[in-house]
């Protein structure tokens, strides 16, 4: 079904996204895999092959999205599907003795990053009839965490442009849609549990769901299946999704 369908994956080099490339891979996808580290979605894209891009991309500055949209368009001749996954939870800290310009660097990350993804893919994709875009979410969209009010803002705002670009686009054919994969074995869950400061650091690592299982959503969100979810946040968390995903039997 995604045969042939070109995926751009931020954040890519590691987790959830190197994950997700794999695994579109699987399905014969193009993969155009972004992120600030070079070397290692380049050793990625040496893994799967001829059907991958590397760009390294720093998604803050919007002009280095437009261009690696661009030259995912030149390598595979279309973008199908924008997987806007990059994000960062450092610096934790209390809000009012947050560093300003970590607190800010966080927000144009995980927020401006997808936005730029966002305003960068879709114009391309309407072009061309159509296209999906994905972010992964978070509970910490939806409630406050201590000191963690960088994520949680950025989160919050990165939900609500998934709501946006769905109110505004999906009659241009854009599909948006977030994902909220709950806690997954990562380096960021590594830097949470280092900080030990709130709840979630304080967590079993044995609780945490693999990269995997997110990377199969995103996969699933992309076929007509979830067209009943557009616009919604979808949680990993509930157990019906995992089935319908594959993930649990």
């Amino acid at each position: 079904m995604l045969q042939g369908k070109t995926i751009m994956i931020t954040g890519a080099s590691r987790g959830i996204g190197a994950a997700a490339a794999r695994e579109f891979a699987k399905e014969g996808c193009n993969v155009v895999l972004l992120a600030r580290s070079g070397d290692a979605i380049a050793e990625l894209a040496g893994e799967i092959g001829e059907k991958a891009l590397a760009v390294p991309c720093d998604i803050s500055r919007y002009w280095e999205m437009e261009a690696a949209v661009q030259a995912a368009v030149d390598t595979f001749g279309a973008l199908d599907v924008l997987i806007n996954n990059a994000g960062v939870i450092e610096p934790v800290s209390h809000m009012l003795r947050a560093d300003p310009e970590g607190w800010g660097q966080a927000i144009d990350i995980n927020l401006k990053g997808v936005f730029n993804g966002m305003r960068a893919a879709g114009p391309v994709m309407v072009s061309q009839g159509g296209g999906t875009i994905l972010t992964v979410s978070s509970g910490a969209a939806h409630g406050p965490t201590e000191a963690w009010s960088h994520y949680n803002a950025s989160k919050a705002g990165a939900a609500m442009l998934t709501r946006c670009l769905d109110m505004e686009n999906r009659a241009d054919g854009i599909r948006a849609m977030g994902l909220s994969p709950g806690t997954v074995a990562t380096q960021m869950q590594r830097e949470i549990k280092a900080s030990g400061i709130n709840p979630v650091a304080q967590l079993d690592w044995s609780v945490h769901i693999p990269p995997e299982w997110p990377a199969r959503a995103l996969v699933w969100m992309c076929t007509p299946e979830a067209d009943a979810h557009l616009g919604e946040e979808l949680s990993l968390r509930d157990e019906g999704l995992r089935r319908r995903v594959g993930v649990i039997s």
